[in-house]
């Protein structure tokens, strides 16, 4: 993974859909409700490290060992971007980045979902100073803090969040957004293998929030950290939507993706971006030039509620997505998934819209603005989207044996919304990326699946 020496990114004051469909989340409570604990965090001034360095820890008891983060402790990135006050995953190459303008992309893409660091260590305290970058909504109440979750050997221990990080303030009514630069949080984790052999190194992973840009400053820790070679999984590359993304998951390690990944014992490099799964070149490119065992596309209900092109263009744009990918990956298991269910844009046409009355009480929701009677005209709907895209893998599965097609039904459906209803009209709830995640594990990488092992 490269590491880019840039001055800090400029901020993305468009309107990012994706960040505000995330405020109903309530990260305390699942902390709770799964029986682990929730750690405080501490606000500290703007720390810049370069160099390693030891420094007494803030309760003088021992001293703090500090690592210069680079690319060999992090995972799930494409590329790192060095900026003033930090380091900042990015989910595309500077390349692609420099190829759209759109500041929702360029939002989602350094939302690090999926990406964490990893390490061994002895440590039983950690440290992680990190700069944030928060959007609150005139009018909405604001989402909590990002969560980080905390993996050691693989099983989740803790979590944590930190204060401070910069704060992008829009108001929908005027169509104005504002930026507020703010300090460094830092978010800590003690007793961190206290229920194991402390003269044992164990394998520790900080998965950053998933709907939170987050530069990471600096790495502490009670005794010395060194990189974690491959263990030999597969990579699973996936690309989709905000419902990939992580939207309105309770934190990183709760995303369907995920899910499916620590079942499917894989490592996931995860492309869902929210607002922004558009069939764009310089996603399939990133993705054709990213080494993968796995691949996965969710198309659809982007191009739906973006109102982005019609019938005509989606078939070819299809086409040359998959093209692009078989450049690099000419016999890797690919499958193509098509969109979950979704009542409001099963038969109507975007664009999809905020429903302003739903957001005048503080809530988040949303509504199909199209007009039924021109998918004639070649307008999108999901149900049209789901048969060509069966049809396109049918038509090319012919001469590729290795292309699969996934109905995103059998994912989550009708009877799953009636049961377990999208609280926005758009995005799954907890519950329900636990359904997803535990379905398509099920069904991809269980016995008999495409992804499956032998």
């Amino acid at each position: 993974m490269p590491m880019k020496q840039h001055g800090r990114p400029s901020a993305a004051l468009g309107l990012p859909l994706s960040d505000l469909h995330r405020c109903g989340a309530t990260y305390a409570a699942s902390a709770q409700n799964r029986g682990f604990t929730f750690f405080a965090a501490r606000h500290t001034g703007n720390i810049a490290h370069s160099q390693p360095a030891i420094d007494h820890m803030t309760n003088d008891q021992s001293r703090w060992i500090t690592t210069p983060i680079t690319a060999e402790f992090v995972r799930g990135a494409l590329e790192l971007e060095r900026t003033d006050r930090g380091v900042l995953p990015h989910r595309l190459p500077a390349r692609a980045r420099a190829q759209c303008a759109d500041p929702q992309l360029a939002m989602a893409e350094s939302q690090p979902s999926g990406v964490r660091l990893v390490f061994q260590t002895r440590a039983t305290e950690i440290e992680l100073d990190v700069l944030p970058t928060r959007y609150v909504y005139a009018g909405v109440p604001p989402r909590p803090l990002g969560v980080y979750d905390l993996l050691v050997d693989g099983k989740l221990v803790g979590q944590g969040n930190a204060d401070g990080g910069d704060i992008v303030t829009i108001d929908m009514a005027a169509g104005t957004a504002s930026r507020r630069q703010g300090a460094v949080g830092t978010v800590k984790f003690a007793d961190v293998v206290a229920r194991r052999d402390r003269d044992e190194r164990a394998v520790v992973e900080i998965w950053l929030p998933h709907n939170e840009i987050t530069e990471l400053v600096a790495l502490r820790t009670n005794a010395p950290v060194e990189p974690v070679s491959s263990d030999g999984r597969r990579v699973w590359l996936h690309h989709g939507s905000s419902i990939s993304h992580g939207s309105n998951a309770g934190s990183p390690t709760a995303t369907w993706a995920a899910l499916a990944s620590f079942a499917g014992n894989v490592e996931l490099i995860n492309l869902g971006f929210g607002g922004s799964a558009l069939l764009d070149p310089f996603t399939a490119r990133a993705m054709r030039d990213m080494p993968a065992d796995l691949i996965s596309l969710k198309i659809g209900i982007n191009l739906v509620n973006a109102d982005l092109m019609r019938l005509r263009a989606f078939g070819p744009a299809v086409h040359g997505f998959l093209d692009t990918i078989r450049e690099g990956h000419p016999v890797t298991p690919l499958l193509v998934i098509s969109p979950l269910y979704c009542p409001i844009h099963e038969d109507t046409p975007g664009p999809g819209a905020f429903d302003m009355t739903a957001l005048t009480s503080g809530k988040v929701s949303f509504r199909a603005t199209g007009d039924p009677a021109k998918r004639k005209a070649g307008k999108l709907t999901l149900t049209v989207i789901r048969d060509e895209l069966r049809r396109i893998v049918e038509q090319r599965a012919a001469d590729d044996r290795h292309l699969h097609y996934l109905d995103g039904l059998e994912l989550y459906g009708q009877r799953d919304f009636a049961e377990l209803p999208l609280p926005d009209q758009l995005h799954p709830d907890e519950a329900t990326h636990r359904r997803i995640g535990e379905r398509f594990a099920r069904v991809v990488f269980g016995g008999g699946g495409v992804f499956s092992v032998g």
